[in-house]
């Protein structure tokens, strides 16, 4: 079992940055690989960022280069900075585990979620 935490969302302009953390418990964070989603009103969840447990990073088109993952073995704790955020990142953002070590931008290979934040940018 794993337990994902969510933290850090909240109400900013266009333009400004904000971190998400995402506080992982219940076996050991460092073999398992991690992802951000997001889904906002009406529309598909959708893939923003992984990370394996060794480093390795990816991300969708639409963040590539405003944001960037992160993770800490030894916090537990994965991060998404989030930067020259744009009114279209508005969404509800959810941290994801996969346990059985697969990395995807399919959210059908994370098997455990955390409970998601609100992010909203105004213009």
């Amino acid at each position: 079992q794993v337990h994902l935490v969510v933290s850090g969302g909240g109400l900013v302009q266009a333009g400004a940055s904000l971190r998400l953390s995402c506080a992982a418990s219940g076996r050991t964070f460092s073999n398992i690989n991690m992802a951000w989603f997001r889904q906002a009103p009406e529309k598909e969840r959708e893939f923003v960022a992984a990370i394996r447990w060794s480093g390795g990073s990816y991300y969708a088109d639409s963040v590539k280069a405003r944001f960037t993952i992160s993770r800490d073995n030894a916090k537990n704790t994965v991060y998404l900075q989030m930067d020259s955020l744009k009114p279209e990142d508005t969404a509800v953002y959810y941290c994801a585990a996969s346990s059985l070590g697969y990395i995807s931008e399919r959210s059908t290979v994370y098997d455990y979620w955390g409970q998601g934040t609100q992010v909203t940018v105004s213009s």
